[in-house]
C-alpha cells in the first residue's frame, strides 16, 4: 500500500515475543535470541499481510519521562526486564539497522508518545498509519485513518481497531478511553485512578458523563453513596491519572518521512547477524544472489584472510573394473579425495551398494557398482593400497560399507603397518560436532546452510528423489552431478572448519581423538555381536509368564481389571478408588511416574507389583521383542555407533542401544546371556576402574586421592574414614556405601537434597556428609569452584584434551537453571575427560590388533568398558594388549586401572 506507514512499539513487541516463546533460544556463544526471533517472525507476517510503503520502530529510553517527574511512583513496582531479554534489545536494533528500518527514541518520552506524534504527523502528510503494539493504551490513537493492531496470545493473533471498531466494542470514542483510564487507573503503569473504581464502573461513568472533567463538574448531582464519596475525595487524583494516561502527540522530533521508506536491506550485514544469531530459517528467506557476496566474505573471515578458490574438475562415470583400474592408475599415492558411498545400510544383510562418489585433485567421478560387489571390493582394496587421504561427511557410514567388502573377501589382511586401513584426514560432520557439541542436528543440509548459506539435499533426500540404480534405469549422471555438488560443498566447508578448529583451539581433540575414532567404530559395526536367538526367546517366555502373574495380582489388589499401561486409568485406581497418597494432579490427571510410585511403595502391595510390571514390560518390549528383528542374516546384531549425539563426548549406540540394557536388576543382566561369542572364540572385557574419580584426582591435584589410587587403596573406605572420622579398619559396610555415594555425588554436583534422597537420610545429615568431604578434600572443592568460575567467565567447560562444551545455563537469572549450569560446569571436565580416555583406548586397541594381524576384534564399547571377541588361542596375548592399551591411553598423575574378565557370553563378563 503506497500510503501505509507501519509504526511499531519496539519494547512492547519484543517483550511479547520473548514471553510467547515456549522455550529459550540461545546461540552457541551464549546469546539469548527468542525475543528477536519472535519479533522478526511478527515483522515478516505484518509485511506480508499489509505491504507497507513506510515503517518505523519506536523504543523507550532508560531516562525518566515527564510522567515520572510529575508522579514519582509512575511505573513503580513494575517487574524489571530480565537480563536475558535486556541483552536482546541491542541485537534487535542491529538487525533493524541492517534491514534499513528507521528507529526513533528520545529521552524524556515513552515509545507511545513517539508513536502518537508520528501517527498524527503521518495523517497530516496524507499517509495511513497502522500502529503495532501489545499495549492497549495506544487505542486512544485510533481514528478514521489510524488503525491500531493489538497483539493477542503472544504474537500470533491480532485485534485490529479503527475509530468505528473501537466504538462498537466500548460504546465511546478512543479519546474518551483516556478518561476511562483516568478513573480506573492502570495497574501495569501504577497509575492510581480513583480507588475502588474498576473497569466496568469507569466505562459506565464515561458513557453517562463523557469525560473526567464533566463528571467532576456534576459530581454534586450524583446520588449519595460510596462511589460519590470516592470521586469527591480523589478528584485531583483522577485529573492527574488522566494526564499520565494521555499520550503526547506533539513530541519535538524532526520527521522526514522519506527516511521511513521501505528499502532493500544491507544483505551483507544482515547475513552476518543471522549467522551470529543462528537464524537459519531467516537466512533461507534471503535471495540467493544476495547471499553469494556475503558467502565470499564469510569464507574469507573464517579462513583467516585466506581466500577459498574452487578448482575446475573433469567429471567421469565409471562402470567397469578396467575403468576403475585406469582411474586409480592416474591417482597419486596419498592423494586427497572426498569420498561418498551410496548404499542402503538398513538392510538385514550386508549393505546394498549403488555406487561410489569420489572427488580427486583433477576429477570428480561416480563409480557404478555391480551386483556382485566386485567393483566395490576392488575400490576398497585399491584405496587402502594407495593410502588415499580421505575426507567426507559421516565417514563411519562409508567405512562400514568398505570394511564389510574387505572382510567379505578376506582382504582385511592387507592392512598397513599403521594399524588402520583408511587414511582419514577430515570429516566435516565430526568437525561441526567438535565445534558445537550441543546441536541437535548435524545433517549436511543444515550445516552447509549454516556455514556456507548454500542449499544442498541430504544424501537420503537425493536418493529418494532419483531412485536406486538397477538394471532397468541408469541414474549415473544424476549421481555424478550430486557427487560434484556434494564434494565441492565439503571442500569449502572443510576450508572454513579447519580455520575455526584452529581459532577455537580444538585441533588436539579433533585430530587425536575424534578423527582416528571413526574407523574403529565402523569396524565394530561391521563385526557386530553374535546373538543366541533361542536364549532370547526363552527369556521372553519367562518374562511373559511373570507379567501374567503380576497382572492378576494387580487386578486382585485393585478389585477390577483396567489398562495398567494407561497413566490415567492407573491414577484413578490408585489415588481415587484406593485412596493412596497422590502427587500433584494436572489437567491430564494424576502423575504415576516412577518417582511418585517409589515414594509410596510401602503404602500398599500393589505399588511394588506395578513397578516390577513396568520393568518387565520394558525389558520385553525393548530388549526382546525389539532385538529379534534387528538380527542380521549372519546371526549378529550390527548396532550403529554415533559420535555426534552427546554434548559430553561419550559415544552413543542405536538400533539397538546396547549401552542401555539394564544391569541393576538381575533379570536385565540375564539378557546379556543371549550375547555370545562365535565358536572357537571367547569374549574378553576390560572395564576401567573408577575412571571418573581418577580423573577428578588428576584434575584437582588432591594429593591424598592421587596417593590412594597409585597405591591401589580402597578409595571409598578412605573417604568414609575421613567423612565419618573413624579409623579405616573400623569403617562399616554402610559407611563405605554412603561414602561411595558421596564420592560419585561430588562429581555430578549433587546437592544435599539429592544425596538425602539417594541414601534415605535427612537433608541436614546429607549436607553434613558433603561439607565433611570438602573439608577433607580442599583441592577438590577449590577445583570445583574454579570450574564454575571459569565457565561463568568463558561460557564453556573444557576437558583435559581441550574438548569444549558450551553451558548456556551458567549465567541464567533463574536460580534453578543456574544451579543446573553449575552442576554441568563441575561434571563436564570430568565426564568429558573420561570419554576422551576411553576413545583413545579404543583407537590404541584397534590399531594394535590390526598391526599384529590377529583374529581377535573389538566389537563393543559400553560406558567405560571395551569388549573383544577373542580367538581362543590368542586369549593371553589379547588380555595383555587390552590392559596395556587402556592403562596407557593417557598420561595422568594417577594410574589408570582396568578389570579384566572373560566368558562365552556377555553375562559372564562380571
Amino acid at each position: 500500500m503506497e500510503k501505509r506507514i507501519i509504526i511499531i512499539d519496539g519494547n512492547s513487541l519484543i517483550n511479547r515475543a520473548y514471553y510467547a516463546m515456549q522455550r529459550p533460544m540461545m546461540t552457541k556463544d551464549g546469546l539469548y535470541t527468542q525475543g528477536v526471533y519472535g519479533f522478526l517472525n511478527m515483522l515478516t507476517k505484518i509485511e506480508n499481510d499489509y505491504e507497507p510503503a513506510y515503517m518505523v520502530v519506536t523504543f523507550d529510553k532508560k531516562a525518566p519521562t515527564f510522567r515520572h517527574l510529575e508522579y514519582e511512583d509512575y511505573k513503580a513496582g513494575r517487574k524489571k526486564m530480565p537480563p536475558e531479554l535486556a541483552m536482546q534489545l541491542p541485537l534487535l536494533k542491529e538487525v533493524l539497522s541492517a534491514m534499513n528500518i528507521k528507529m526513533v527514541e528520545l529521552e524524556g518520552y515513552e515509545a507511545d508518545d513517539l508513536i502518537g506524534t508520528i501517527a498524527r504527523t503521518a495523517e497530516e502528510e496524507d499517509l495511513e498509519p497502522l500502529i503495532i503494539t501489545g499495549d492497549k493504551d495506544a487505542l486512544q490513537l485510533a481514528t478514521d485513518r489510524t488503525n491500531v493492531l493489538i497483539t493477542r496470545k503472544g504474537i500470533s493473533e491480532f485485534e485490529l481497531y479503527d475509530q468505528n471498531a473501537f466504538m462498537d466494542k466500548y460504546g465511546f470514542t478512543p479519546t474518551q478511553f483516556i478518561d476511562c483510564k483516568g478513573l480506573m487507573g492502570d495497574q501495569s503503569d501504577n497509575i492510581p485512578g480513583i480507588p475502588g473504581v474498576g473497569e466496568k464502573t469507569a466505562q459506565k461513568l464515561i458513557l453517562e458523563y463523557g469525560s473526567v472533567e464533566n463528571l467532576l463538574n456534576q459530581v454534586e448531582k450524583m446520588p449519595k453513596g460510596k462511589l460519590k464519596e470516592r470521586i469527591e475525595e480523589n478528584a485531583q487524583l483522577a485529573v492527574m491519572s488522566k494526564r499520565l494516561a494521555t499520550i503526547n502527540t506533539h513530541v519535538p522530533i524532526d520527521m522526514d518521512f522519506s527516511e521511513y521508506r521501505m528499502e532493500e536491506p544491507d544483505y551483507e550485514k544482515l547475513v552476518e547477524l543471522y549467522v551470529k544469531l543462528e537464524f537459519n530459517s531467516f537466512l533461507k528467506r534471503l535471495k540467493a544472489t544476495d547471499l553469494k557476496a556475503a558467502n565470499e566474505k564469510l569464507a574469507e573471515l573464517n579462513g583467516e584472510d585466506k581466500k577459498f578458490e574452487r578448482k575446475e574438475r573433469k567429471q567421469v562415470k565409471i562402470s567397469s573394473l578396467q575403468e576403475l583400474e585406469q582411474f586409480f592408475a592416474e591417482l597419486k599415492s596419498q592423494e586427497e579425495v572426498a569420498l561418498k558411498v551410496y548404499s542402503d545400510k538398513n538392510h538385514k544383510s550386508a549393505p546394498t551398494v549403488y555406487g561410489i562418489g569420489i572427488m580427486s585433485t583433477e576429477k570428480t567421478a561416480f563409480i557404478k557398482c555391480d551386483e556382485n560387489n566386485k567393483i566395490l571390493q576392488s575400490f576398497a582394496a585399491q584405496a587402502v593400497e594407495k593410502r588415499l587421504k580421505i575426507y567426507g561427511y559421516y565417514l563411519i557410514n562409508d567405512y562400514y560399507v568398505l570394511l564389510t567388502a574387505l572382510i567379505h573377501e578376506n582382504l582385511i589382511k592387507n592392512v598397513a603397518e599403521q594399524g588402520y586401513f583408511f587414511n582419514t584426514i577430515f570429516d566435516c560432520a565430526i568437525a561441526q560436532y567438535v565445534l558445537d557439541p550441543s546441536k541437535s542436528n548435524y545433517e549436511l543440509k543444515t550445516v552447509a546452510f549454516e556455514l556456507l548459506h548454500t542449499e544442498i539435499e541430504n544424501e537420503e533426500e537425493f536418493m529418494a528423489a532419483n531412485g536406486q540404480l538397477n538394471l532397468f534405469t541408469d541414474a549415473s549422471q544424476s549421481y555424478l552431478e550430486y557427487t560434484a555438488k556434494w564434494a565441492e560443498t565439503l571442500e569449502e566447508m572443510r576450508f572454513i572448519q579447519e580455520a575455526m578448529l584452529k581459532r577455537e583451539e580444538l585441533e588436539n581433540v579433533y585430530y587425536k581423538v575424534e578423527l582416528p575414532l571413526i574407523e574403529p567404530m565402523a569396524s565394530m559395526e561391521c563385526y557386530g555381536f553374535k546373538l543366541d536367538k533361542e536364549e532370547l526367546i526363552t527369556a521372553g517366555k519367562s518374562i511373559s509368564e511373570q507379567l501374567e502373574v503380576l497382572t492378576h495380582k494387580i487386578y486382585e489388589y485393585a478389585g477390577e481389571e483396567f489398562n495398567i499401561n494407561s497413566p490415567v486409568q492407573l491414577g484413578t485406581i490408585l489415588f481415587e478408588k484406593m485412596g493412596l497418597p497422590a502427587g500433584k494432579k494436572t489437567k491430564r490427571g494424576y502423575s504415576t511416574s516412577a518417582e511418585i510410585l517409589e515414594k509410596i511403595k510401602d503404602e500398599h502391595d500393589i505399588i511394588p507389583c506395578i513397578l516390577e510390571y513396568r520393568t518387565l514390560s520394558k525389558l520385553k518390549g525393548t530388549y526382546i521383542d525389539g532385538l529379534l528383528p534387528l538380527v542380521h542374516e549372519d546371526g549378529r546384531i550390527h548396532a550403529h555407533f554415533q559420535q555426534t549425539v552427546t554434548a559430553t563426548g561419550r559415544i552413543s549406540c542405536t538400533e539397538p542401544n546396547l549401552q542401555n540394557i539394564p544391569i541393576k536388576q538381575e533379570l536385565g543382566r540375564k539378557l546379556r546371556k543371549a550375547f555370545i561369542s562365535e565358536d572357537h572364540f571367547t569374549l574378553v572385557g576390560a572395564d576401567y576402574s573408577q575412571i571418573e574419580l581418577r580423573v577428578l584426582a588428576h584434575m584437582s591435584e588432591e594429593q591424598h586421592l592421587i596417593d590412594a589410587f597409585n597405591h591401589g587403596d580402597d578409595i571409598h573406605r578412605i573417604t568414609a574414614a575421613r567423612v565419618f572420622k573413624v579409623p579405616e579398619e573400623d569403617v562399616t559396610a554402610l559407611q563405605r556405601s554412603n561414602a561411595k555415594a558421596v564420592n560419585f555425588g561430588v562429581i555430578y554436583g549433587m546437592s544435599g537434597f539429592g544425596l538425602s534422597e539417594e541414601l534415605h537420610i535427612t537433608r541436614k545429615e546429607a549436607e553434613r556428609y558433603i561439607d565433611e568431604y570438602f573439608k577433607t578434600n580442599t583441592n577438590v572443592k577449590l577445583f570445583m569452584d574454579e570450574q564454575i568460575q571459569f565457565c561463568r567467565e568463558k561460557g564453556y567447560a573444557t576437558t583435559i584434551m581441550g574438548r569444549k562444551r558450551t553451558i548456556h545455563e551458567i549465567n541464567a537469572s533463574n536460580y534453578m537453571v543456574r544451579q543446573l549450569g553449575e552442576r554441568l560446569a563441575m561434571n563436564t571436565p570430568i565426564q568429558g575427560s573420561a570419554a576422551d580416555i576411553i576413545k583413545l583406548a579404543m583407537i590404541h586397541v584397534y590399531r594394535e590388533l590390526n598391526k599384529r594381524k590377529v583374529k581377535s576384534r573389538l566389537i563393543l564399547q559400553v560406558h567405560d568398558e571395551l569388549i573383544l571377541e577373542t580367538a581362543e588361542e590368542e586369549q593371553e596375548e589379547i588380555k595383555v594388549l587390552l590392559r596395556d592399551c587402556m592403562e596407557q591411553a593417557m598420561d595422568l598423575k594417577i594410574k589408570l586401572a582396568v578389570e579384566l574378565n572373560q566368558g562365552h557370553n556377555w553375562y559372564n563378563l562380571k
